[in-house]
């Protein structure tokens, strides 16, 4: 998976800064300033052959899937699938998250492989379930195209086209990519209390309340803004085998640290409503679901979270959890 099966000869050293005046991307409201990494401002022209690539089908080898295949803008960037679909209907082994607000993660995909969204974009291209590419064919497709080359001249000044520049340019345009401004950010941060129902404001309470959901051990919000996770890896015991195996070992694969065995890293819960199925293999199909699979205490296995445990929670006040999540739905952008 990744540059691993890129070839013997490995990737072209061309690296690029951005032409342009680089962009000032503002956050709407909930969300904290957009990390932008020095080397890779983002720029108009960044932007723009960035989204051109993400929904174009030449990063795959066949030419029938694009990141927008996966990372639909209508279904919040996520596809619907419990497990996502690359080339000649080849089946991955985990969910596809949503890409909204992906600029604030510390570390890309479910296991934390990746730390920035310029090594996560060119994981899909070579990876044989997903994209299936080489390096050379990629760059030599994109290269072919004369359009695409232009616009790459424009965002990164003369040069060969290189995986450095397309994965730099995919990036930028995720960095745009920001679901703020829910009703419930009117609601805690724009102080409008008509903005969420009653519901929807004791779920809040349970949300964050240590002797009751204490999901916010997890999904955490602040005073000012809230990304509703803490970056790190947990073991819910999610995706077990019948006799209770862990099949997908999740951040132990990079860590090798026992502990990390079957630990997925925490999701942000924006757009949460939109983004079903859950879980890293998608086997939850609602909110309702997943809610109960909390209360229950998850699934027990020698690796479970310490935070994760049996909740005393009545009908009510799981459905007011629901209702609390369902106002997370931002205006995306």
């Amino acid at each position: 998976m990744g540059l691993a099966s890129c070839g013997a000869k490995g990737p072209r050293e061309i690296t690029s800064r951005p032409v342009g005046t680089p962009l000032q991307i503002k956050p709407p409201l909930g969300l904290p300033p957009v990390p932008i990494p020095a080397g890779n401002p983002p720029t108009d022209e960044t932007v723009a052959l960035g989204k051109i690539l993400f929904f174009s089908p030449l990063l795959s080898a066949d030419g029938s899937v694009s990141c927008a295949t996966c990372h639909q803008p209508g279904l919040s960037f996520t596809d619907g699938r419990a497990l996502s679909q690359g080339i000649a209907g080849r089946k991955g082994k985990r969910n596809a998250p949503t890409i909204l607000n992906s600029a604030y993660n510390r570390l890309q995909f479910w296991d934390g492989r990746a730390n920035s969204l310029e090594a996560q974009a060119s994981g899909p291209m070579f990876d044989s379930s997903e994209m299936g590419h080489s390096l050379r064919v990629l760059e030599d497709r994109v290269s072919a195209d004369a359009a695409m080359q232009e616009k790459i001249v424009q965002a990164f000044g003369p040069g060969p086209v290189s995986l450095d520049r397309i994965t730099k340019a995919i990036a930028s345009y995720e960095r745009t990519l920001l679901s703020g401004n829910s009703p419930f950010d009117r609601f805690f941060y724009g102080g409008d209390r008509e903005a969420i129902s009653e519901s929807a404001r004791r779920g809040w309470e349970l949300f964050r309340d240590p002797n009751k959901g204490n999901c916010i051990v997890c999904h955490a919000a602040g005073e000012t803004d809230a990304l509703f996770t803490d970056h790190l890896f947990h073991n819910l015991g999610a995706g077990l085998d019948s006799d209770g195996a862990i099949p997908d070992p999740g951040r132990h694969a990079e860590t090798l640290r026992e502990g990390d065995q079957g630990a997925f890293k925490t999701p942000g819960l924006r757009d949460v409503a939109r983004t079903a199925p859950y879980m890293h293999d998608g086997s939850l199909k609602t909110l309702k679901e997943v809610v109960d699979f909390y209360v229950g205490g998850g699934s027990s296995n020698q690796f479970l979270d310490k935070e994760i445990r049996a909740l005393d929670l009545t009908k009510r006040e799981r459905a007011d959890l629901v209702s609390f999540l369902e106002t997370l739905t931002g205006e995306a952008r």
